[in-house]
């Protein structure tokens, strides 16, 4: 039992959990408590120790809209944003509340009376674009992923194929994303001409820019990975007659899964990055959208909710690269990342 559940923290990327598990079981004590200090006790000293300096720092720093915000002036915005959602669904569930409530008493003043069903056009929340931005990326991401693995592995397993590529990666690889939006927005504006949109022209350019933009780590990792399994695997396959399509999914991509996850990784954290800098200029209504418009309104609590997008940008960052370790150690056979 300890050691399955040993395993499961492993798999879910909370390792740092497993002397707790240990001491719980008797293992040695002195040994266990040192592996929580080492796991949990030394982060959570140099996080105590940076919001200090932060506190102590922050007051000696003036701005156009006064002193910097410190932790507490920042958590508390955290808390507004919190409360500013929490009152707008609020909002519209008394909306639909009263349209269901008018809708009913015209249906019984007459029954073939005409429904109609509005849908609520309230302000956007930060938490409403936290889930856009996700969105966003999740779409990009899967787009440069579904582009990149087949290509990486055709590439890794012809030469001559890379070869060819290999100039275009290279000089795409290090466009900015500021370059790339312009053109991704007049391509999208000319082809995506509809009375009816599904969906909004905003959300396809900056899903188009992370796809752009984080589609090569992937594309690279993937056909060296390819390119460097043993041989001998290769052979196995010719031996036993299996077709191509089999070589590729029986042999090529499962020795290739380690470093395939890291390309993945690094392109999620890239479209991750890419993406606040699209929703800026693309005006997607998501964390992007919300930094600069806190810029442009320049209120007094303006820098401090800034400040809070700012860490949860990097703490959602965070849980995504975790997210995605945990599903390297569920499908790969590399369970040591």
């Amino acid at each position: 039992m300890k050691n399955r559940i040993i395993n499961y923290l492993e798999m879910a990327g909370v390792s740092w959990l497993v002397p707790v598990v240990r001491l719980c079981s008797g293992e040695n004590p002195r040994e266990q408590f040192s592996d929580l200090f080492s796991g949990i006790g030394l982060p959570v000293i140099a996080l105590v120790a940076f919001l200090f300096v932060w506190a102590g720092a922050a007051s000696q720093v003036k701005t156009s809209l006064g002193d910097l915000p410190g932790p507490v002036a920042v958590w508390a915005q955290g808390e507004n944003l919190w409360q500013e959602y929490k009152t707008e669904r609020a909002k519209e569930q008394a909306f639909y509340e009263r349209q269901e409530e008018r809708n009913q008493k015209k249906l019984e003043k007459d029954p073939n009376a005409e429904i109609k069903v509005r849908e609520y056009t309230g302000r956007v929340t930060f938490i409403d674009q936290i889930w856009t931005s996700l969105i966003t990326v999740f779409t990009g991401f899967v787009i440069a992923s579904l582009i990149a693995i087949p290509i990486g592995v055709v590439c890794g397993l012809s030469r001559n194929l890379y070869g060819a590529i290999s100039p275009l990666i290279q000089i795409f690889k290090p466009v900015s994303p500021l370059a790339w939006l312009p053109i991704v927005t007049m391509v999208v504006s000319a082809v995506y001409v509809t009375d009816n949109p599904m969906f909004e022209k905003s959300f396809i350019n900056s899903a188009i820019t992370v796809t752009l933009c984080s589609l090569w780590p992937t594309l690279i990792n993937t056909a060296m990975a390819v390119s460097s399994i043993d041989k001998d695997l290769i052979n196995v396959g010719r031996v036993i007659r299996l077709n191509w399509t089999a070589q590729i999914f029986k042999i090529a991509i499962p020795a290739s899964l380690p470093v395939i996850f890291t390309g993945l990784r690094i392109s999620l954290g890239i479209g991750w990055m890419v993406l606040i800098a699209a929703e800026m200029l693309a005006q997607n209504p998501g964390l992007g959208k919300f930094v600069w418009d806190e810029f442009q309104n320049g209120s007094s609590d303006s820098l401090a909710r800034i400040m809070f997008a700012v860490l949860a940008i990097g703490l959602i960052g965070f849980l995504l690269d975790w997210i995605m370790v945990a599903f390297q150690r569920v499908l790969s056979h590399d369970k040591n990342v």
